[in-house]
């Protein structure tokens, strides 16, 4: 049998026993081993550490088909956020020239804006007093008395021409202050809406017309209601000519530009809007990390709007430099801020809308931040169903299908808040802000209905 008695090695050593007891007597094995295995596990710990410092400051390394599918995603969301812009430029362009209604929506706070009142009330009076002579103040008299009032009234030419166009203009700014006024610049522009056209393409024909660089307003029908006014207290009024003049609208020599670019916008419309949202939708799809993609799609087009608005008020400032000095910068103004005012809205709305939808994808994102807030938000809604629960409401069934069913539910409610934003006629902040408020409240339901129930207990 063996034993653990030492015995001579072939070369005369003292061999070790079988627990690392030596020659000597000495029992240091099974303590150096431990101490050696120590400083292994140390080593290998500390090189783990160092790879995982790497491996977390280098950037990761996808696979080429990654690599493809997030250069095309960039691409689609860049090409989204160019035509955001040129988005709301089309469907503006198509509305006002389409929609009688929107257009006349568009113009009819100019018949009340002071500064267009005082524009036509100038023009219009200038109008008429280059139509009245000495002349036609002599039809009623007798032939034989015509000679010595016509030299009374060349010798008082200039006070009679002064009394007279104040006269003149006393009627026109009551004709034009009047609620006739507000109705005859409605049928103006609604008898005239079909020659809009003429502003992007220069055909057709009607109260407004393109001159050059100019686009003109003919306010014939206003002066001959001025005349019919006039007539009960100066009869030679209702001799005169009909009356044509044309009120300047829009003057700048890039009008023939931007028609051009206007009318290829018109014929794009619905189509531009389509093709930015396809293009979002398609880069976030191939995006390898959609909700960070939702993001920069969101917040692109957001700024594509952005940018729309803030050239809009640089080629207001460059416009209204450039007008001659014949013409009224009040009412210049007027009417520029009169025809963007839809298109800033919607440049607004695209803003809020893009906005709202970087937060949302956000807050759904694994981010602390983004946990935070929905801990806060399940912790907050979670008190109050255990305060309701603790009033005595149950919710059975409910709560259980709730529970069940709360993603489908969720994205249910935000599917129907897109869908109504999109189906809304013309939205504006307040529509985007109620929507948006309606689907928190909507998520909040949820959350509050969300019960799992309890499991059943055993007899």
């Amino acid at each position: 049998m063996p034993t653990d008695e030492p015995r001579d090695g072939p070369s005369g050593d003292r061999a070790v026993g079988p627990v690392g007891e030596q020659a000597d007597g000495r029992l240091d094995g099974p303590a150096d081993e431990l101490a050696e295995l120590r400083a292994r596990l140390g080593a290998v710990e500390a090189q783990e550490a160092r790879l995982a410092e790497q491996l977390a400051a280098a950037p990761p390394v996808r696979p080429p088909r990654h690599r493809v599918r997030s250069a095309f995603a960039v691409l689609l969301i860049l090409l989204a956020c160019v035509l955001t812009p040129l988005s709301a430029l089309a469907l503006w362009a198509r509305s006002e020239i389409s929609d009688t209604d929107r257009y006349l929506a568009t113009m009819a706070p100019l018949a009340r804006d002071p500064r267009i009142k005082a524009a036509v009330s100038a023009r219009v009076t200038d109008e008429i007093m280059k139509r009245i002579s000495v002349d036609s103040l002599l039809d009623g008299v007798a032939p034989d008395d015509r000679p010595k009032l016509g030299a009374l009234l060349n010798g008082i030419g200039q006070a009679l021409d002064n009394g007279l166009a104040g006269f003149v203009r006393t009627e026109v700014e009551r004709v034009v202050d009047s609620d006739a006024f507000v109705t005859l610049w409605t049928d103006v522009n609604r008898d005239a809406h079909a020659a809009v056209e003429k502003l992007v393409t220069g055909q057709g024909g009607g109260a407004v017309e393109v001159h050059d660089d100019t686009v003109v307003l003919d306010l014939a029908p206003v002066i001959a209601r001025v005349k019919s006014s006039l007539a009960d207290r100066l009869p030679f009024v209702e001799h005169l000519p009909e009356i044509h003049t044309a009120y300047p609208l829009v003057r700048s020599d890039a009008v023939p530009k931007v028609r051009t670019a206007l009318r290829v916008l018109d014929l794009a419309g619905f189509w531009v809007p389509v093709l930015a949202g396809a293009c979002a939708l398609g880069g976030v799809l191939l995006a390898v990390r959609r909700r960070r993609a939702v993001v920069a799609a969101a917040l692109g087009m957001a700024g594509g709007a952005l940018l729309l608005g803030i050239g809009l008020s640089a080629f207001r400032a460059l416009y209204l430099d450039r007008l001659p000095a014949d013409l009224d910068q009040a009412a210049a103004q007027a009417v520029y801020d009169t025809l963007v005012r839809y298109l800033r809205s919607a440049v607004r709305v695209v803003v809020t809308l893009g906005l709202l939808v970087a937060l949302g994808a956000w807050i759904g994102g694994g981010g602390r931040g983004a946990r935070t807030v929905r801990g806060g938000w399940r912790a907050g809604l979670g008190a109050v169903r255990r305060v309701a629960a603790r009033a005595g409401l149950r919710l059975g069934p409910v709560g259980r299908f709730v529970h069940r069913w709360k993603a489908a539910l969720g994205w249910t409610a935000v599917a129907g808040a897109a869908l109504a934003f999109v189906l809304w006629s013309h939205p504006t902040v307040l529509v985007t802000l109620c929507l948006a408020l309606a689907l928190v409240g909507v998520l909040a339901v949820l959350e509050l209905l969300d019960e799992p129930g309890r499991p059943a207990r055993s007899g």
